[in-house]
This record gives C-alpha cells, structure tokens and sequence, in this order.
C-alpha cells in the first residue's frame, strides 16, 4: 500500500477495492458522482462507531462520554454520533442549536466559550443546558438573564488550573489564560451559587487537546481529581453534579507519530475513580472527546486538474485546497508546516515513482496540500486523498477565500 506515511494502522480502517480505496462500497470518483465536481470530505460510519465502541470498552464504565460537536458538526454525522454517547458540548449558539435537535437529553448538553453574548446565554437558559461558566462577570449575567425569564440556569464552573496538560497541541490551562476562571477563585463562586436562584451542575476542566504522551494525560487526569476534590470538599449542598475532566487524546498526523495508547490511562482512571471513592459516587464523571472520536473517520478528495514542471519540481495542481482544509495547508496551529498522510486514492497499491509537490487553485504560496511527497506517477483526473481529515476540515477553513466553490460532504 504506497501511501506519503506508514500509517497502516490508518489505513487498515478502509476498505480497497483493486488498489482503489472505498467508502460505503463506493470509490471516490462513484463517490464524487454523487455530491457533484468539487473536491469534497467524505466520513465513514463504521470506523466513528468502531473508534467509540473500542474506546467504551476500554474506559471505566463510570466514565461518561461527550462529543465536542466543534471537531465536526456537519449534521448527518453529529446525528449518527449522538446516541452513541452520552452527551454533547457546544462552543456556540449555533451547535447548541444543532445539538438540542439530536435525541441528546438537553441536560447533557454543555455549553462552554469566554465570549458569550447575552443571546447566547438566553438560548442556554431557555433550553436548559449546562453553561460552563467562563468569568465571573458571565455568570452575574447569567443570573441576570435567568430572572427576567423566571427561569433557573443550570451553571458549571469552567476552571483553570495552575497546571498545564504537557506535550499538548494546545494549552488551555496553567499561568494566565482567556478560558476559564482561575482556581483560587472556584469556592467562593460555588458558594455564591448555592445561595443564589441558580443551579449549580459542576465543575470543567479541560487542560488540552491533541496529546499523543500517555503520561503527560495521567498526570493531568491525577491533577484534576485532586483539585476537584480539594474545591468540592467544603461544599454544603451536596447535590449530584458533573465533573467534566476534558479530553485531550490525540490523533497521529505526521511522521514519527504513533497512535495513543490509552489502555494505561484507562487503567489510572480506574485507580482514580477509586481513590477518590466519595467523589465520583456521588457525582458523574465526564470525559469530553471531539478529534479523537471522528478525525480518523474522515479523508478529504480533490482532483487533479493540472500537473506542470517549474525549474526541476514538479507541481500537481487539484480543485481542492486551504480554503476547505486549512489544518492540512499548516496554516492552523503549524509553526513548521508538515504533511498529512496523503496518497492517490485508485493506485493506494502501486509503487511511487516521483516525488512532487500538491498544489491547489488559490492564488497564494500558501495553498499547499502536500509537500515534497512520494507517490506513484499522477495523471489529470486522478484523486488526491488526504486521510486524518475528519476532524477541523470543512468548518475550521476560509471557505469563502478568493470565492472558490465550497467543500462538499457526505456520511456513508
């Protein structure tokens, strides 16, 4: 199987068809006949529901598992995905919209984001979701909002903590942070909140994301039982409430990346679950997962259009690009941009014979869907498979840049 990386593991989750790679039994030019020529994200059903069943199977079944629809709300998959957890998160009114149409209960549904506008907040309260509260200043609107609606809010305490989830993508929490309010402050606004017309639902803690180091995760889920256990400990009202532990997991994407192995953290989770006993009797424990659950699933296809030589490189030219897969250009969070594992979806079993770059059609340097790559000899109309692609694609890119035609998408 010639493919840019040796992800077989990847891989081995499609199905291929005479060195052609398929989806729902579909190859990519059966599956670009039916959603139109354009380049396109196509998701496959069977790896996001082998991926969370694995994941169940592994994780203590005290653990309750969330979707944070912002990894990918494209609404075929976030309602195929629904009753297969137990919750979902949403970062904005617009999710929170698609998420209470699902048949998630709203009141496993949270909602979390520093800059929550009193709309938003109003759409919250009214729907009776969990707000995770950002601010101090948020949560008196909150209270503000909840009595002009002779309504209770349901309000968590997003927390950020002196400790930092190392070798993370992203770092949420640790020294001065935008997410969040700091833990020193976390008592008093509980107490504040027992004593108030609204409700309070718990505590998040989300440290980062996109973590391949098993033991940088187990010494941030050590971390967060104990400081949840030290800020609930004086608690008088001593209703059930959520502990939201975050997430984290991450996905490999480059080379020399391997996939997390989570049997160790699941394995610490079981030893925190129990040395904190009382804690998580009483209480419901939540893991928050987004990328991981669905990046896996997803390939993003565009086609080869031109293909040119320009002082010794050779350039393939597709219809597809950083305006509908920013992550991929390197222009998402990359500070040394490197290649997504990429191959040429019917000749996945030839040998490469050329190293070229992937262009798209946008007019900027910037455009670059693989770099320097090895693969087999590519004609016009040959498709370019970007793999890893089912997590922060078609919704986390400048899908309007330059007024190219939009990505397409589709579940099989």
């Amino acid at each position: 199987m010639t493919v840019t990386h040796d992800f077989n593991t990847i891989l081995s989750r499609f199905s291929l068809s005479a060195s052609q790679l398929t989806m729902g039994g579909l190859t990519m030019s059966q599956i670009e006949n039916i959603v139109g020529d354009n380049a396109f994200y196509a998701y496959d059903k069977h790896i996001i529901a082998q991926t969370i069943e694995q994941l169940k199977q592994q994780l203590p079944n005290q653990i309750k598992l969330h979707y944070a629809i912002k990894a990918n709300p494209y609404l075929p998959l976030l309602h195929f995905i629904a009753p297969l957890v137990d919750g979902l998160d949403v970062a904005s009114q617009g999710e929170l919209m698609k998420a209470i149409q699902t048949t998630t209960p709203n009141h496993n549904i949270s909602f979390a984001g520093p800059g929550k506008r009193d709309p938003e907040l109003l759409s919250a309260i009214t729907s009776g979701v969990i707000i995770n509260v950002e601010s101090p200043t948020e949560l008196l609107r909150i209270e503000k909002l909840a009595l002009t609606q002779h309504n209770i809010a349901q309000v968590a305490l997003r927390v950020n903590p002196a400790f930092e989830l190392k070798a993370s993508g992203m770092k949420m929490t640790g020294g001065a942070k935008p997410f969040g309010i700091d833990s020193e402050k976390i008592t008093k606004l509980i107490d504040y909140i027992d004593n108030s017309a609204m409700e309070f639902r718990g505590l998040h803690i989300f440290s980062g994301s996109q973590n391949l180091n098993p033991e940088a995760l187990i010494e941030a889920h050590n971390k967060t039982f104990e400081l949840a256990n030290e800020l609930l400990s004086q608690r008088i009202k001593q209703s059930k409430i959520s502990i939201n532990i975050g997430g984290g997991f991450g996905i490999p994407y480059f080379p020399g990346e391997s996939e997390l192995n989570i049997s160790g953290i699941c394995d610490n989770l079981n030893l925190l679950l129990n040395q904190y006993k009382k804690l998580c009797q009483n209480n419901e424990i939540v893991m928050e997962l987004g990328r991981y659950l669905v990046a896996s699933s997803g390939v993003y296809v565009s086609k080869v259009i031109d293909i040119k030589e320009s002082r010794g490189t050779k350039y393939i030219v597709t219809n597809g690009g950083l305006h509908h897969h920013l992550s991929n250009s390197g222009n998402f969070g990359q500070v040394i941009r490197k290649n997504y594992p990429v191959a040429v979806a019917n000749q996945l079993e030839n040998t490469p014979t050329e190293t070229v770059n992937i262009v798209g059609p946008l007019c900027t340097p910037l455009d670059i869907i693989a770099h320097k790559v090895k693969l087999p000899s590519i004609v016009i109309g040959d498709h370019i498979v970007v793999f890893q692609s089912g997590a922060y694609g078609a919704t986390a890119s400048p899908q309007q840049f330059l007024g190219h035609p939009k990505v397409n998408e589709i579940l099989l």
